[in-house]
């Protein structure tokens, strides 16, 4: 049994709509998790619960919501029109957007965690040797949150590969453009192709498999550090 090209391309898509998502996430969620972390306002509940939100919501209410609004006819997509970009659904770019709402709190609330934990008292010390707000961002939180920033990645990246309601509600299965593998592995079951399924399932199956091995390995390894330096 091999990949055909069909199944190469949906791999490769979904590799490089995961990247896209991981990076963006990344640079969008570390502001918002930061004032999650820091913020005393009453606007912390309502606006952490909205993050949580793709937790528990049905990936397709999450996805028809999308399409309404990035539609010809919703306030979306009337906005990407006037600017001459048409409408997102059925879109790479499209695709990215739905995705990052879905994972972002995949990416928010391990970097959240992360920088709850390090505390006031090593930012405050860097304060008063004179480091201003980038300085202590870069040289005090980021290498004590590294951990989160680690889990943020990896979950983000193994949520959007492993994403099917939103993506077949907004993307559909465009070859090339939005068919990503979980849409590949419908389509052959569609096609009563199950061994051509079962193919590319025990791929996705191997590659969580993996993503989740790492993941817990990088965790106890910092947790034994954590107790060694303890000791």
């Amino acid at each position: 049994m091999s990949l055909s090209p069909d199944d190469l391309d949906a791999i490769w898509l979904t590799l490089r709509l995961a990247t896209c998502v991981t990076l963006l996430l990344l640079l969008l969620a570390t502001p918002l998790a930061w004032w999650l972390a820091k913020t005393k306002s009453w606007l912390k509940v309502p606006i952490g619960a909205l993050v949580a939100l793709p937790l528990v919501l049905p990936p397709t209410v999450l996805g028809f919501y999308l399409l309404v609004f990035m539609g010809p006819n919703g306030p979306i997509g009337e906005f990407t029109q006037g600017l001459g970009l048409g409408t997102l659904p059925f879109t790479f770019s499209g695709l990215v957007i739905a995705s990052m709402i879905y994972s972002l709190p995949f990416v928010v609330q391990p970097i959240q965690n992360a920088i709850q934990s390090i505390g006031d008292s090593p930012i405050e010390v860097a304060a008063t040797l004179g480091a201003g707000p980038f300085d202590r961002f870069f040289s005090v939180v980021l290498p004590l949150a590294k951990p989160g920033f680690v889990t943020a990645a990896i979950l983000g990246f193994a949520h959007t590969v492993g994403e099917f309601g939103i993506v077949l509600m907004i993307g559909g299965s465009i070859p090339k453009e939005t068919r990503v593998v979980s849409i590949q592995i419908y389509d052959h079951v569609e096609a009563l192709q199950y061994d051509n399924a079962h193919f590319l399932a025990a791929i996705m199956l191997s590659f969580s498999f993996i993503v989740l091995l790492g993941l817990y390995g990088f965790q106890r390894k910092r947790s034994g550090i954590g107790l060694h330096y303890g000791r």
